[in-house]
Protein backbone atom coordinates (compact mmCIF):
# COMPACT_ATOMS: atom_id res chain seq x y z
CA UNK A 1 0.00 0.00 0.00
CA UNK A 2 1.01 3.11 -1.03
CA UNK A 3 2.04 6.51 2.05
CA UNK A 4 0.36 9.49 1.98
CA UNK A 5 2.69 11.78 -0.52
CA UNK A 6 3.60 9.35 -3.03
CA UNK A 7 2.83 9.11 -6.61
CA UNK A 8 1.01 6.56 -8.43
CA UNK A 9 2.65 4.73 -11.11
CA UNK A 10 0.78 4.81 -14.22
CA UNK A 11 1.14 2.02 -17.16
CA UNK A 12 -0.70 3.77 -19.77
CA UNK A 13 -0.42 7.54 -21.22
CA UNK A 14 -3.63 9.36 -22.76
CA UNK A 15 -3.57 12.32 -24.58
CA UNK A 16 -6.63 14.37 -24.45
CA UNK A 17 -6.85 18.11 -25.72
CA UNK A 18 -5.55 19.86 -22.89
CA UNK A 19 -2.72 17.17 -22.28
CA UNK A 20 -1.62 14.02 -21.11
CA UNK A 21 -2.50 12.47 -17.88
CA UNK A 22 -1.67 8.68 -16.74
CA UNK A 23 -3.78 5.89 -15.57
CA UNK A 24 -3.34 2.92 -13.95
CA UNK A 25 -3.21 -0.66 -15.83
CA UNK A 26 -4.11 -4.25 -14.62
CA UNK A 27 -4.31 -6.85 -17.30
CA UNK A 28 -6.04 -10.22 -16.97
CA UNK A 29 -4.35 -13.59 -17.97
CA UNK A 30 -6.11 -14.07 -21.52
CA UNK A 31 -6.43 -10.72 -23.96
CA UNK A 32 -7.73 -9.77 -25.44
CA UNK A 33 -10.72 -8.92 -23.32
CA UNK A 34 -13.49 -6.28 -22.50
CA UNK A 35 -12.04 -3.69 -20.43
CA UNK A 36 -13.00 -1.67 -17.74
CA UNK A 37 -12.74 1.62 -17.02
CA UNK A 38 -12.77 2.77 -13.05
CA UNK A 39 -13.00 5.86 -11.85
CA UNK A 40 -11.49 7.26 -8.45
CA UNK A 41 -13.38 8.53 -5.13
CA UNK A 42 -11.98 11.82 -4.42
CA UNK A 43 -8.78 9.95 -2.73
CA UNK A 44 -7.34 9.82 -6.31
CA UNK A 45 -6.05 5.90 -8.14
CA UNK A 46 -4.76 4.80 -4.61
CA UNK A 47 -4.61 1.93 -2.85
CA UNK A 48 -8.13 0.86 -2.93
CA UNK A 49 -9.00 1.82 -6.49
CA UNK A 50 -5.80 0.08 -7.69
CA UNK A 51 -7.24 -2.93 -5.65
CA UNK A 52 -10.16 -2.88 -7.35
CA UNK A 53 -8.46 -2.95 -11.03
CA UNK A 54 -6.63 -5.84 -9.64
CA UNK A 55 -10.10 -7.69 -9.06
CA UNK A 56 -11.52 -7.19 -12.14
CA UNK A 57 -8.40 -8.39 -13.86
CA UNK A 58 -8.62 -11.49 -12.52
CA UNK A 59 -12.28 -11.72 -13.58
CA UNK A 60 -10.90 -11.70 -17.01
CA UNK A 61 -11.09 -7.67 -17.79
CA UNK A 62 -8.50 -5.59 -18.85
CA UNK A 63 -9.08 -2.63 -15.98
CA UNK A 64 -7.99 0.99 -16.31
CA UNK A 65 -7.81 3.61 -13.52
CA UNK A 66 -7.64 7.15 -15.23
CA UNK A 67 -6.12 9.89 -13.13
CA UNK A 68 -8.99 12.29 -12.96
CA UNK A 69 -7.14 14.67 -10.83
CA UNK A 70 -4.58 15.38 -13.48
CA UNK A 71 -5.28 18.88 -14.08
CA UNK A 72 -5.12 19.81 -9.93
CA UNK A 73 -2.13 17.28 -8.92
CA UNK A 74 -1.16 14.49 -11.14
CA UNK A 75 -0.56 11.19 -9.27
CA UNK A 76 -2.44 11.87 -6.05
CA UNK A 77 -2.46 8.95 -3.78
CA UNK A 78 -4.74 9.61 -0.52
CA UNK A 79 -4.83 5.52 0.63
CA UNK A 80 -5.44 6.27 4.47
CA UNK A 81 -9.01 7.11 3.71
CA UNK A 82 -9.80 7.15 7.69
CA UNK A 83 -7.63 10.08 8.09
CA UNK A 84 -8.64 13.73 8.52
CA UNK A 85 -5.66 14.74 6.87
CA UNK A 86 -6.69 12.96 3.53
CA UNK A 87 -10.05 13.44 3.54
CA UNK A 88 -9.65 17.51 3.60
CA UNK A 89 -7.40 17.00 0.92
CA UNK A 90 -9.75 14.86 -1.22
CA UNK A 91 -12.14 17.04 0.20
CA UNK A 92 -10.31 20.37 -1.59
CA UNK A 93 -9.71 18.21 -5.12
CA UNK A 94 -13.45 17.27 -5.44
CA UNK A 95 -14.49 20.77 -4.74
CA UNK A 96 -12.44 22.34 -7.66
CA UNK A 97 -13.04 19.27 -9.84
CA UNK A 98 -14.11 20.42 -13.54
CA UNK A 99 -16.95 17.57 -14.01
CA UNK A 100 -17.14 19.04 -17.54
CA UNK A 101 -14.00 18.34 -18.25
CA UNK A 102 -13.63 15.37 -16.93
CA UNK A 103 -16.44 13.93 -18.60
CA UNK A 104 -13.94 14.57 -21.58
CA UNK A 105 -11.05 13.08 -19.99
CA UNK A 106 -13.05 10.04 -19.44
CA UNK A 107 -14.13 9.57 -23.05
CA UNK A 108 -10.45 10.38 -23.85
CA UNK A 109 -9.55 7.25 -22.02
CA UNK A 110 -12.27 4.88 -23.19
CA UNK A 111 -11.17 5.53 -26.99
CA UNK A 112 -7.71 4.96 -25.88
CA UNK A 113 -8.51 1.95 -24.04
CA UNK A 114 -11.03 0.58 -26.81
CA UNK A 115 -8.13 0.20 -29.57
CA UNK A 116 -5.44 -1.47 -27.70
CA UNK A 117 -4.84 -4.29 -28.78
CA UNK A 118 -5.33 -6.58 -25.58
CA UNK A 119 -9.32 -4.65 -25.63
CA UNK A 120 -11.80 -6.31 -27.71
CA UNK A 121 -13.20 -2.85 -28.08
CA UNK A 122 -15.98 -3.35 -25.40
CA UNK A 123 -15.70 -0.80 -22.84
CA UNK A 124 -17.72 -0.18 -19.34
CA UNK A 125 -17.25 2.57 -16.86
CA UNK A 126 -17.42 1.99 -13.40
CA UNK A 127 -17.24 4.18 -10.30
CA UNK A 128 -17.23 5.02 -6.51
CA UNK A 129 -18.71 8.32 -5.19
CA UNK A 130 -17.04 11.27 -7.20
CA UNK A 131 -16.22 8.78 -9.78
CA UNK A 132 -19.55 7.15 -9.47
CA UNK A 133 -21.09 10.78 -10.57
CA UNK A 134 -18.38 10.67 -13.46
CA UNK A 135 -19.91 7.28 -14.64
CA UNK A 136 -23.46 8.62 -14.39
CA UNK A 137 -22.16 11.64 -16.61
CA UNK A 138 -20.07 9.50 -19.02
CA UNK A 139 -22.95 6.93 -19.60
CA UNK A 140 -25.63 9.91 -20.19
CA UNK A 141 -23.48 12.19 -22.51
CA UNK A 142 -20.98 9.97 -24.57
CA UNK A 143 -21.01 6.61 -25.87
CA UNK A 144 -19.70 3.21 -23.67
CA UNK A 145 -21.18 -0.24 -23.56
CA UNK A 146 -22.12 -0.57 -19.67
CA UNK A 147 -21.99 1.32 -16.85
CA UNK A 148 -21.80 1.15 -12.95
CA UNK A 149 -22.21 3.38 -10.10
CA UNK A 150 -21.91 2.95 -6.82
CA UNK A 151 -23.12 6.13 -4.63
CA UNK A 152 -22.70 8.77 -7.29
CA UNK A 153 -23.27 12.02 -5.05
CA UNK A 154 -24.98 14.77 -6.56
CA UNK A 155 -26.72 12.36 -9.16
CA UNK A 156 -29.84 13.67 -9.03
CA UNK A 157 -28.68 17.08 -10.09
CA UNK A 158 -28.13 15.76 -13.68
CA UNK A 159 -31.61 13.89 -13.92
CA UNK A 160 -32.75 15.79 -16.56
CA UNK A 161 -30.07 14.17 -18.87
CA UNK A 162 -31.47 11.00 -18.39
CA UNK A 163 -32.91 10.62 -22.02
CA UNK A 164 -29.02 10.84 -23.50
CA UNK A 165 -28.81 7.05 -21.30
CA UNK A 166 -28.56 4.62 -24.04
CA UNK A 167 -26.15 1.73 -22.57
CA UNK A 168 -26.99 -0.18 -19.66
CA UNK A 169 -26.51 1.00 -16.17
CA UNK A 170 -26.18 -0.35 -12.73
CA UNK A 171 -26.37 1.89 -9.69
CA UNK A 172 -25.90 0.70 -6.35
CA UNK A 173 -27.45 3.30 -3.50
CA UNK A 174 -26.64 2.69 0.54
CA UNK A 175 -30.35 3.38 1.83
CA UNK A 176 -28.80 5.30 4.89
CA UNK A 177 -26.06 7.24 3.00
CA UNK A 178 -24.96 10.50 4.78
CA UNK A 179 -23.90 12.27 1.35
CA UNK A 180 -26.89 11.17 -1.01
CA UNK A 181 -30.25 12.14 0.97
CA UNK A 182 -33.76 9.78 1.27
CA UNK A 183 -35.04 12.61 -0.77
CA UNK A 184 -32.77 12.46 -3.90
CA UNK A 185 -32.45 8.50 -3.63
CA UNK A 186 -36.07 8.47 -4.36
CA UNK A 187 -35.61 11.30 -7.33
CA UNK A 188 -32.30 8.95 -8.52
CA UNK A 189 -34.61 5.94 -8.14
CA UNK A 190 -37.99 7.25 -9.63
CA UNK A 191 -36.10 8.52 -13.08
CA UNK A 192 -34.47 5.69 -13.78
CA UNK A 193 -37.21 3.27 -13.36
CA UNK A 194 -39.11 5.01 -16.53
CA UNK A 195 -35.20 3.62 -18.32
CA UNK A 196 -35.65 -0.31 -19.45
CA UNK A 197 -31.80 -0.18 -19.38
CA UNK A 198 -31.38 0.73 -15.89
CA UNK A 199 -31.42 -1.23 -12.57
CA UNK A 200 -31.20 0.07 -9.42
CA UNK A 201 -30.35 -1.36 -6.41
CA UNK A 202 -30.73 0.24 -2.57
CA UNK A 203 -28.72 -1.84 0.63
CA UNK A 204 -30.72 -1.62 3.97
CA UNK A 205 -28.46 0.08 6.71
CA UNK A 206 -25.85 0.71 4.92
CA UNK A 207 -23.35 4.01 4.83
CA UNK A 208 -21.39 5.75 1.93
CA UNK A 209 -18.81 3.96 0.12
CA UNK A 210 -19.75 0.68 2.18
CA UNK A 211 -18.08 -1.54 -0.13
CA UNK A 212 -14.42 0.30 -0.63
CA UNK A 213 -11.75 -2.03 1.26
CA UNK A 214 -11.01 -1.04 4.79
CA UNK A 215 -13.09 1.56 4.69
CA UNK A 216 -15.44 2.85 7.94
CA UNK A 217 -18.42 1.59 6.81
CA UNK A 218 -17.46 -1.18 4.76
CA UNK A 219 -19.90 -4.14 5.34
CA UNK A 220 -18.90 -7.56 3.90
CA UNK A 221 -22.27 -9.15 3.16
CA UNK A 222 -23.22 -5.82 1.58
CA UNK A 223 -20.03 -5.27 -0.41
CA UNK A 224 -20.42 -9.13 -1.93
CA UNK A 225 -23.60 -9.06 -2.94
CA UNK A 226 -23.11 -5.34 -4.57
CA UNK A 227 -19.92 -6.59 -6.73
CA UNK A 228 -21.46 -10.22 -7.22
CA UNK A 229 -24.27 -7.58 -9.08
CA UNK A 230 -21.58 -5.84 -10.87
CA UNK A 231 -19.84 -8.96 -11.81
CA UNK A 232 -22.88 -10.60 -13.30
CA UNK A 233 -24.06 -7.76 -14.67
CA UNK A 234 -20.51 -6.63 -16.59
CA UNK A 235 -20.18 -10.14 -17.82
CA UNK A 236 -23.32 -10.30 -19.74
CA UNK A 237 -23.17 -6.73 -21.39
CA UNK A 238 -19.79 -6.96 -22.16
CA UNK A 239 -19.13 -10.76 -23.17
Amino acid sequence: MSEQGTKVKFGLSVKGPDGTFGAYVARPKTSPAPAIVVLQELFGVNADIRRTCDELAEQGFLAVAPDLFWRQEPGVDLSNVTSDVDWQHGMRLYQGYDRDAGVTDIEDTVSVVAKLPECTGKVAVLGYCLGGLMAFLTAVRSRVDAAVVYHGGDAEKYLGEIDGLHAPLLMHLAEEDEFISKAAQAEIKAALAKKANAAVYSYAGQSHAFSRHGGAHYNAAAAALANGRTSDFLRQQLR
